[in-house]
């Protein structure tokens, strides 16, 4: 309930709503519609009342909840696959338990304001505090095969990359294959999972985890990790909404899945947006790294190198370290 009459309260910001038209407008009696603003003001939430004319919203704490993301989210079903988390171990792990329960709809969308067990690529963790970041999983189940779906990952860094720019006006770049860096840091990291049935292998599921360092301070970072890591509100010098944000990253993914089941090719954005390609890099596989070339990315957004002695490869999976983004500067 006080989720929707915030929802509601901001919505109609700056404009005064009667608890007469809210409790219309929800169905439900005044005296629940009193109980609720009062909850809302002991959470920190500020409304105003004035006699005749209702309640007002005048400011609202940093939080990630229904009722800050809801009023800016597109979506037909006004946000019935949305679902919103204090806190959780991870939000993949949580769109898992939606699959093992079963009936759970295409483009489920998951957020949470603290992940305890946040995940990154190749098992490592992600840092995830309370009130600092926007943590977020879409769940799809398409209809195709798991080789169509191995270019999954890199048509999200686009989606994410045009929600940045579209909310905060940040111009951020893709490291390959899919870490987004602004200011040559770090700035959000994206983790794809699938499951594949075993007898028929048809594709059961895919689940893309979004971590965005959004209000961050150099602080809230590990001291290993500042030079690294960096977060919108340091790179733009401002804090940003984000449930604001996180409805923009929700409909940007809408939009760029809709596309890619229709076909659309997103290779030469993607190109655009690289910021690996035209850099020396290192390859970091099994022994010391190995120094190479980046030229261009192929059909299948895998990264064509160029080895010291002229010879050419296509990079699929793996590490690669790009000079002049954290910390590889020999």
């Amino acid at each position: 309930m006080k989720e929707q009459i915030l929802a509601l309260l901001t919505r109609r910001a700056g404009e005064y709503l009667s608890g007469e038209t809210i409790s219309a407008d929800l169905g439900v009696s005044r005296a629940a519609v009193w109980k609720a603003i009062d909850a809302l003001r002991r959470e920190g939430v500020q409304i105003e009342a004035a006699p005749r004319r209702g309640y007002r919203l005048a400011a609202v704490p940093d939080r990630l909840t229904a009722g800050s993301i809801l009023p800016f989210l597109d979506r037909a079903d006004g946000g019935d696959r949305v679902v919103v988390l204090d806190t959780v171990d991870s939000t993949n792990n949580y769109a898992k338990s939606l699959v093992l329960a079963g009936g759970f709809r295409d483009g489920t969308a998951i957020t949470a304001d603290e992940q305890t067990q946040g995940r990154g690529r190749l098992g490592r963790s992600f840092l995830s505090p309370r009130g600092k970041g926007v943590y977020l999983t879409l769940l799809w189940k398409p209809d195709i095969s798991p080789a169509a779906a191995l270019n999954f990952t890199a048509c999200v860094a686009v989606a994410v990359c045009r929600a940045l720019e579209d909310a905060c006006g940040a111009r951020p770049g893709i490291k390959w294959t899919n870490d987004i860096v602004l200011g040559n840091r770090k700035l959000c990291g994206i983790l794809t999972e699938m499951a594949v049935e075993g007898e028929t292998g048809a594709l059961q599921y895919l689940i893309t985890g979004i971590g965005v360092n959004v209000n961050h301070r150099p602080e809230d970072f590990p001291p290993e990790l500042r030079d690294m890591a960096t977060s919108l509100a340091r790179e733009l010098g401002r804090p940003m909404e984000r449930g604001r944000l996180c409805a923009a990253l929700i409909g940007s993914l809408d939009r760029m899945y809709e596309q890619w089941l229709a076909g659309a090719d997103f290779r030469e954005e993607y190109r655009r947006r690289c910021l690996t390609l035209g850099r020396e890099v290192l390859l970091l596989r099994n022994g010391p790294g190995e120094p190479a070339f980046a030229e261009d990315i192929d059909d299948r957004f895998g990264l064509i190198v160029r080895h010291p002695d002229g010879r050419r490869e296509t990079v699929t999976a793996g590490e690669v370290s790009v000079r002049g983004l954290w910390g590889y500067n020999p």
